[in-house]
């Protein structure tokens, strides 16, 4: 029988349910005391209460060899577990059943509790809500994906904050923007991740068609989305439906708090400061860092200016190699000579791998054949307003279609998808050769090549980061958000696929995309960007009352209309702002990193 027992991650005595509303005064007969433990067996983890007459009772158990170090890993900082009397080196578990039964009419007798005992796998799991702060015994609430409450677990000795650790080593616990008490429940491994965001139905289409057509309409393909996200948040956040008291645990009003508790309250944030711009680096400023054997000097200071105030035009040709990793900052004019000279035959020999396919082969070849045509097309469409492109039969027209489908020979895996042209263009146009454009880019789609796979991860993630950063910045303009449908901030969705090309100017986009490529303050700069376009916008949005299609529609007017000087200078200052304020009062899972070393916001502790 022990093959098929369960094994023991996570056990917790007095955690009691509660069959009566009276808060602290308690009829001792409608408290049911009892253990809590999370069973895991192959894929499948199973948190089972059962009352302690259950639970000590052991003519119809599973043994299970426990793991040494197993059962609480949080044990050192909670209160003893409790113990039933079996021996310490081996779990003794409960038969599980797949629902709670219905209470009986008399909560204190034996046989009645024993019908309160109730199993759930962490898959059935929709949200789990904590108590308020102030209570008396801490108490979580699971909710089911069917829409039903599991019976509130009071946590007599503590022990919330260590189940709840142990969970998120099984599933993602993200705290709910319209209730920091609500936590939303997905699975850990990528795929089910994916498919619980798809069951949004944000779009009537396949995913690898979203970037297409946020990128060709995007008023169109947000609006419809909008909805869908909002219901989906709501099924979340309404309350249990009617029932026994113990699913209605708000009803407890005047209790202790659980000892240890650990109130997160809101920080206020302090004064923006007021930040300005620096002047752009200059060739003499360059040239001022270059050693004697062309060694660049002193780089941490080069890049904290190019941070400051960009590059002058004259000097983009040279600095962009280095800052999207083409050119090592360490490296000797010499060696550098050597580097381009092995990448450019590099580049030739993989370019030679799409020339040589002949029509036939081509015609046998639907993926490369795709590409192609997708390739054209978006290339015929890119940048024509800029003299670099613009008129039939441009050469720069012909050195994107060749570096993009190039490109499809360096990452077979993830070919080319559409707005990458759009990510190009403007390396092409400041290197004015095919070879370093080539290798920029390659460089450039280092830091954003997640943004682009079918599974769309990396831009859900950027979107649930961008909206973490806004509520710590802006709540209510969050709560307006919310109210209007539009909290999932989808119509952002284009600035962060494509770092905002389309929202600026041509001359703008060169300005900030060098700012970015500098890694100051820290990899996610770019949501702090959309943060200070947001909040430019914010009395716009608010006081004229829009609903989720006019904000969106104002949002998509606001291209070109942006100056690149003004949101960067607003993007320091909010930066500014939160680095002043201490603790940070930002709870977000993944963290989100503003900073490279000093600055990085890590999960709220619970």
């Amino acid at each position: 029988m022990e093959e098929a027992g369960y094994r023991v991650v996570f056990e917790k005595g007095g955690v009691f349910l509660h069959t009566s509303a009276r808060g602290r005064h308690q009829d001792p007969g409608s408290l049911i005391a009892g253990v809590l433990r999370l069973l895991e067996k192959d894929n499948d983890v199973i948190l089972h209460w059962a009352p302690v007459e259950e639970a000590g009772d052991s003519s119809h158990v599973v043994f299970s060899r426990k793991e040494p170090g197993g059962g609480d890993p949080c044990a050192s900082e909670e209160e003893p577990t409790f113990d039933p009397g079996y021996e310490p080196d081996w779990a003794v578990i409960s038969t599980v059943r797949s629902r709670p039964p219905e209470p009986g009419p008399a909560a204190g007798s034996s046989s009645s509790q024993a019908s309160w005992a109730f199993s759930v796998s962490l898959g059935e799991l929709k949200s789990i809500r904590r108590s308020k702060p102030g209570l008396s015994w801490a108490y979580l609430v699971l909710v089911t994906q069917a829409g039903g409450s599991l019976p509130a677990l009071h946590f007599h000795r503590g022990g919330t904050r260590a189940l709840l650790r142990v969970l998120s080593r099984y599933l993602l616990l993200a705290s709910s923007p319209q209730d920091s008490r609500l936590y939303l429940v997905f699975p850990h491994d990528s795929s089910a991740l994916s498919n619980s965001f798809h069951h949004l139905q944000l779009f009537d289409d396949d995913s690898s068609n979203v970037v297409s057509r946020f990128l060709q309409d995007p008023y169109a393909a947000t609006f419809g989305g909008f909805s869908r996200v909002t219901n989906f948040f709501r099924g979340a956040l309404q309350p249990p439906p009617d029932g026994p008291p113990t699913s209605r645990p708000e009803a407890l009003e005047d209790e202790e708090p659980e000892p240890g508790f650990e109130v997160i309250s809101c920080v206020q944030l302090g004064p923006r400061p007021m930040v300005s711009r620096g002047q752009p680096v200059t060739e003499d400023i360059w040239a001022s860092h270059v050693g004697p054997d062309g060694r660049l000097q002193d780089v941490g200071e080069l890049k904290a200016q190019i941070f400051s105030g960009g590059l002058c035009p004259s000097l983009r040709r040279e600095a962009w190699k280095f800052l999207l990793g083409y050119l090592s900052w360490e490296g000797s004019a010499e060696e550098h000579k050597v580097h381009i000279h092995r990448k450019t035959d590099e580049y030739f020999r993989m370019k030679l791998q799409w020339k040589s396919v002949s029509p036939e082969q081509e015609r046998r070849n639907s993926l490369l054949h795709g590409y192609r045509s997708l390739i054209e097309r978006d290339v015929s469409r890119t940048d024509r307003n800029n003299k670099f492109y613009e008129g039939p039969g441009n050469p720069g027209l012909g050195l994107l279609n060749d570096i993009l489908l190039t490109y499809c020979m360096y990452h077979f895996d993830l070919g080319y998808v559409q707005g990458m042209s759009d990510l190009l263009s403007p390396i092409l146009f400041v290197t004015q050769n095919e070879v370093d454009a080539f290798w920029c880019f390659c460089g450039f789609m280092e830091l954003v090549h997640g943004n682009f796979e079918e599974s769309q991860e990396t831009m859900k993630r950027q979107l649930g980061q961008l909206l973490l950063l806004l509520r710590v910045l802006d709540p209510p303009l969050c709560d307006f958000l919310d109210s209007q449908d539009s909290g999932s901030l989808c119509f952002c969705f284009r600035w962060l696929l494509i770092w905002f090309k389309r929202e600026f100017s041509f001359p703008d986009v060169l300005r900030l995309w060098e700012v970015l490529w500098t890694g100051l303050p820290g990899p996610n700069l770019h949501l702090l960007v959309a943060c200070a376009i947001l909040d430019m916008e914010r009395d716009a949005l608010m006081l004229s009352g829009f609903g989720s299609n006019e904000i969106l529609k104002h949002i998509n007017e606001l291209t070109m209309k942006l100056s690149v000087e003004d949101v960067l200078t607003r993007a320091q200052a909010l930066y500014a702002q939160l680095t002043a304020c201490q603790p940070c009062p930002l709870q977000a899972r993944p963290p989100v990193s503003l900073a490279d070393s000093h600055w990085t916001w890590t999960p709220g502790r619970s």
